[in-house]
């Protein structure tokens, strides 16, 4: 239902989203009798980028319409080893972020409705409030707000540029997605080159940083030419670039704001990055929820989970060197199966207690006592 110019009037509704990215639009797709808006100045094409998780056979086929690439095999590589992982019950699948928004826009309920313009003049009234958008004023009962919080520069991140490519000729293993090598400079903090291939001539690969210092573009662009010059690829078109910062710094609960979702709300994963299939969990509880009349949001991470990652990211921030080996560590002590449901933030006590014998003990054991 489109919305006309009248500042005069106020719209109520039951329910405004703010911001209709991954949390957003999630939510309000989950959406039913209720009244509502997402409210959302881009277009899904404007802010097309990629997308990863282990996804499982339901979730494989729930995300079909978007799924740009998957692999059941996976690798983490040093100079030293490589480990290669293949499960019977995960897939790890990277989505189009613009199909998936745009599947959510088309699956939306009647009396939900996208407004393509920004929130402003946000009045924050208990759990709800008043705004306008699109040259309309609306109030509601409750506010869902997905905006990210600001990332302070000290901050430990994870940032990284990367090309989808097509090569002059087919490449080597199309079938197994890598993602970590680590025979890159290593100077600077972590560092990996990510690669998936789609094809065994068109691939995504990115050069991945985790420090608190963001690097010039050209930087990220030589590692990934001099990773794809060690292997003998060549380039025949570069066909899109994206960049991007996910946030790696703990948030502290007072800073949330009321009805924070997705990202503003804790959901990215500290020690990882990975972010979609907490989200989605969180999205699926709050709409649960809200048909039940509990319009809370639920907790995107549990505790523990934040608790073992703040650890783990101490460790990084106080010993850089030790980042490969951590990671190579967490790869070699667990399964395919295992090593997914750790990512997913889903790990056993099993799965922990491997993760947890593999690490270098004594500089774990300092963080825990720092904490």
């Amino acid at each position: 239902m489109p919305y006309h110019n009248n500042l005069d009037k106020i719209t109520k509704l039951d329910i405004a989203i703010i911001g209709g990215g991954s949390a957003g639009i999630t939510l309000a797709a989950k959406l039913n009798n209720v009244s509502a808006v997402v409210v959302e100045p881009r277009t899904p094409i404007e802010r097309d980028c990629s997308w990863a998780l282990w996804a499982n056979s339901a979730q494989k086929k729930e995300f079909k319409p978007a799924i740009k690439g998957s692999w059941q095999q996976w690798r983490v590589t040093d100079h030293h080893t490589e480990v290669l992982h293949r499960s019977d019950q995960f897939h790890y699948i990277s989505l189009s972020s613009a199909k998936y928004m745009e599947q959510c826009e088309k699956n939306l309920a009647g009396g939900v409705n996208l407004i393509r313009a920004a929130a402003e003049n946000i009045c924050a009234m208990g759990i709800g409030g008043s705004f306008s958008a699109g040259g309309q004023q609306f109030k509601a009962e409750k506010i869902y707000d997905s905006r990210p919080l600001k990332v302070s520069e000290d901050s430990l991140k994870q940032h990284f540029l990367g090309w989808e490519i097509r090569t002059k000729a087919p490449i080597s293993d199309p079938q197994i997605a890598t993602l970590m090598d680590f025979r890159v400079d290593q100077s600077r903090g972590l560092h990996f080159i990510y690669v998936l291939p789609f094809s065994d001539r068109r691939l995504l690969i990115e050069s991945t940083m985790i420090s608190t210092k963001l690097e010039d573009k050209e930087w990220y662009r030589q590692a990934i030419h001099q990773w794809l010059k060690e292997r003998k690829i060549e380039i025949e078109e570069k066909l899109a670039e994206e960049t991007g910062i996910i946030p790696m710094q703990s948030i502290n609960p007072l800073d949330i704001k009321s009805g924070a979702i997705g990202a503003a709300s804790g959901a990215v994963r500290l020690s990882s990055g990975y972010a979609f299939a907490s989200i989605q969990a969180q999205m699926s509880k709050l709409a649960e929820g809200i048909r039940g009349g509990d319009f809370s949001v639920p907790a995107p991470v549990h505790p523990f989970l934040n608790r073992m990652d703040n650890i783990f990211n101490g460790v990084l921030m106080a010993h850089p060197e030790l980042g490969v080996t951590i990671m190579m560590r967490t790869a070699k002590a667990l399964d395919a199966n295992g090593f997914a449901r750790f990512m997913l933030g889903s790990a056993t006590l099993i799965d922990w207690a491997k993760v947890i014998l593999a690490m270098p003990k004594v500089s774990f054991l300092k963080q825990i006592f720092r904490q």
